[in-house]
């Protein structure tokens, strides 16, 4: 094929008939080692107003993935058309290396392949250029990979364990199976202390069932015990992300090991307890189990108990695997100390930028008595008619030690104010101080509630520890299938772990100083459900608790405090108090709570933050957003006017915008729901006036425009106009339109468009000319 042809082809075809030959000469197989059109990441949601996208200019594809086995990528390579020079992709294809962490990387334009090499020979060029003819062996490709990766010819039989295959088809996604292979590599290398770092939400359960299934069908490990803290943690284990181990996978119950079973589930309580007869685990020997798994480790470290350490010191020659979605790091307690460096992080922001984890807005809202405090008037007394000691009571104190009635039915009416603006049936989960804090706001927001709760007496639970009714309605709570309960107050029970999948709306009401239970509360809401279109969540703030999004720790590297002098212990000593996180807070005997049904309260501010471009909150209103978006991708007004006139389809632009974060049915309700979209852009970000869909059409219907068209087209552009006037652009540019009325009463859209305007191309010309008149240049100044 000669040169001139060949910059005439498609990408696609580059790959079909150059690239994927080349590949399949060297020996790559196609069914098991070569994928094509591979998406690593899905593109961040962008979220403004009540509404959202997907930014798809920031999803992450590469052209192919190669690999030694079935989740074990090796090399990455980016295809160009022939108009590129072989390197240009070499910089992509470095970005999903990266991304996979793999040393090899390639691009090609069909005439040859550029390389780009992270451990190259002494001597040896980083970056080549080589024939078509010549591309790497997958041997050679995984030699480099293993020299790359650190694995040794002994741990290879291992290292190449297939993954378990869903039968459903669901394949690992990148950072799992980054998270996998790097536990397995540990592994097969001799580490026994291996720490997995991954944010609530990204899968840290089917990570661990793949890794368990890896070492257990090599023979690494034969027996095997997953330890939780919370009883539903172990129950949805045990049927979702570890039901393939089907028969030979137990819970352990009634305090004892049953030695015929290869897979344990169990509760530290289950397995340990204060007094030596409580510690079952030492019923068996130190040598039983030969694979740990502890879930949230964070926990059973900062526990005043220490439950899990006593358990891992006793299996001390086990291979044990801490989880943690936060690494405890304090100046008593760590569980990098414990099991080292974490051997993988995927963090709450970059899965928020990859797309694979539900960004969120703030809704921070002060209320007076909080911020200005509150001093009682000498003398008063509270609703028992005991003095009210004369001091300033502030933000920490409310529903603490003083209970001011007013304030909690503020709190309710203003969480429901924001349900029945949004959805009145989004799950919603209010965080209180403690359990009495959490059966207020459950009456406060029945009353507030009204109607609602009316209707259905489980619309509001309180779903806490010492509540047995509550905690039978937990199912259903998490359930997406399920419509209620919708609100849960709580104050611990709902903070960690709970897979809440479409929770919408978390409010807190609680004081919360440590970063680590922050951060396991708002991980309640990072599960994207696309099935029930929940793609962002809300935190709406009552204590200034999303302060500590500003603190550097919230998303940064886990840090060790504890350095043990010459002398010293190496393992951190338990907490004097750290950090307890009990099932929920009672209220602590001899603590009276002041409770005060008189006092007014106000809210005196309150702002809307989103996550900007940088990962970090913004406070910004969304017209000011939306016009720096817009002046960022037009350089003027001229050239918004030229490139709008000149689409073809004017939708395409606005679908452009949308994935900049404008969503223009979000500018519609702060400008008007009668101005069209051309307007609401001009409007809002070069301060045009603006004119309402109504006017510009029958500005065009005054005009001479329609006389050189036939009765009956003239009728289909009058109606179209209206249709405009009444719905938007949109209408205008989909033919969906001709089968509704006015349009079926002169004919089908064939013949409209056949017969009346004598065929599509002339049709489409008409609605341009159409658009034309509409947004005459003149007009929009």
């Amino acid at each position: 094929m000669d040169s001139k042809e060949k910059k005439k082809l498609s990408e696609s075809d580059i790959c079909d008939l150059f690239i994927t030959p080349a590949i399949n000469k060297a020996g790559w197989e196609p069914m098991t080692q070569i994928r094509r059109e591979v998406t690593l990441t899905p593109g961040p949601v962008v979220v403004r107003g009540n509404m959202s996208s997907r930014n798809k200019k920031k999803k992450k594809f590469a052209d192919y993935v190669l690999s030694w086995e079935p989740g074990v990528p090796v090399a990455v390579v980016e295809a160009k058309d022939n108009n590129y020079i072989v390197s240009h992709g070499i910089q992509q294809a470095l970005g999903y290396a990266e991304i996979l962490d793999v040393p090899s990387a390639f691009s090609s334009n069909g005439d040859a392949f550029a390389s780009h090499n992270k451990v190259p020979a002494a001597g040896e060029n980083i970056e080549t250029e080589f024939p078509l003819e010549t591309f790497p062996a997958p041997q050679e490709l995984w030699q480099r990979y293993k020299k790359y990766r650190g694995i040794k010819d002994s741990a290879e039989k291992l290292v190449v364990q297939p993954y378990h295959l869903d039968v459903s088809g669901k394949e690992p996604r990148y950072y799992q199976v980054e998270a996998i292979n790097r536990a397995v590599e540990a592994v097969a290398g001799g580490k026994k202390r291996v720490l997995l770092v991954m944010a609530t939400g990204t899968g840290k359960t089917y990570t661990t069932f793949q890794i368990i299934w890896r070492l257990w069908k090599a023979g690494k490990v034969t027996r095997i015990l997953f330890l939780a803290d919370r009883n539903i943690l172990v129950d949805q284990t045990l049927v979702n992300d570890f039901k393939p181990f089907g028969s030979v996978m137990t819970k352990i119950k009634n305090r004892k090991i049953d030695p015929s079973y290869e897979i344990y589930l169990g509760l530290y309580q289950a397995i340990t307890g204060p007094d030596e007869e409580d510690k079952i685990f030492k019923h068996v020997s130190r040598d039983f189990f030969d694979m740990i798994v502890i879930d949230e480790c964070h926990r059973g470290s900062a526990a005043d108990d220490s439950a899990w350490r006593e358990i891992l010191e006793y299996f001390d020659n086990a291979v044990q695997l801490g989880l943690t979605a936060t690494p405890k790091e304090t100046k008593y307690v760590s569980s990098s100390t414990y099991f080292g460096e974490p051997v993988y992080t995927y963090s709450l922001k970059q899965g928020i930028e990859d797309g694979f984890l539900a960004p969120y807005k703030v809704v921070r809202i002060d209320i007076d008595k909080d911020i200005e405090g509150w001093t009682p008037p000498p003398g008063m007394t509270d609703d028992l008619g005991q003095a009210i000691e004369q001091r300033e009571y502030n933000q920490k104190d409310m529903d603490r030690i003083l209970v001011l009635n007013q304030r909690t039915k503020l709190v309710a009416r203003r969480i429901m104010k924001y349900l029945n603006a949004t959805d009145p049936f989004s799950k919603t989960i209010v965080f209180c101080e403690d359990v009495d804090h959490a059966e207020r706001m459950r009456v406060a927001l029945v009353n507030a509630a009204g109607q609602l709760a009316l209707d259905n007496p489980k619309y509001i639970m309180r779903i806490t520890g010492d509540s047995v009714e509550g905690k039978a309605e937990l199912d259903n709570f998490i359930d997406p299938e399920s419509k209620f309960p919708v609100i849960a107050t709580t104050s611990e029970l709902l903070a960690t772990g709970v897979d809440t999948k479409t929770c919408k709306l978390i409010v807190l009401d609680k004081t919360i100083a440590s970063m680590s239970s922050f951060k396991q509360i708002i991980g309640r809401g990072t599960r994207i459900d696309e099935e029930n279109n929940k793609w962002f969540f809300t935190i709406m703030d009552f204590k200034k608790a999303t302060e500590l999004f500003r603190d550097p720790d919230f998303d940064g590297e886990a840090v060790v405090i504890y350095e043990p002098g010459d002398d010293d212990d190496p393992v951190p000593p338990d907490p004097v108090e750290d950090d307890p996180e009990p099932d929920d807070v009672e209220e602590p005997p001899g603590v009276y709570k002041v409770r005060v049904s008189g006092v007014d309260v106000n809210i005196i501010a309150e702002r809307v933050e989103y996550i900007g471009p940088d990962g970090k909150l913004i406070m910004e209103s969304y017209k000011d957003f939306s016009r720096k978006q817009i002046q960022k991708e037009f350089t003027s007004l001229d050239d918004f006017l030229n490139r709008w006139n000149s689409a073809a389809k004017k939708q395409a632009l606005i679908d452009e915008l949308e994935e900049h974060g404008i969503v223009l049915d979000n500018l519609a309700t702060e400008i008007g729901k009668d101005y069209g979209d051309f307007d609401l852009i001009c409007h809002i970000a070069w301060g045009q006036p603006a004119l309402t869909r109504k006017e510009r059409a029958n500005k065009v219907k005054k005009r001479n425009y329609f006389t050189k068209y036939g009765e009956q087209a003239r009728a289909v552009l009058t109606g179209l106009l209206d249709k405009y006037a009444d719905e938007g652009i949109a209408t205008l540019e989909s033919a969906k339109v001709l089968r509704l009325d006015p349009f079926k009463t002169i004919g089908t859209p064939v013949e409209i468009i056949n017969t009346i305007f004598g065929g599509k191309e002339k049709f489409e010309s008409a609605i341009q000319e159409l658009e034309q008149e509409l947004f005459k240049k003149e007009e929009s100044a």
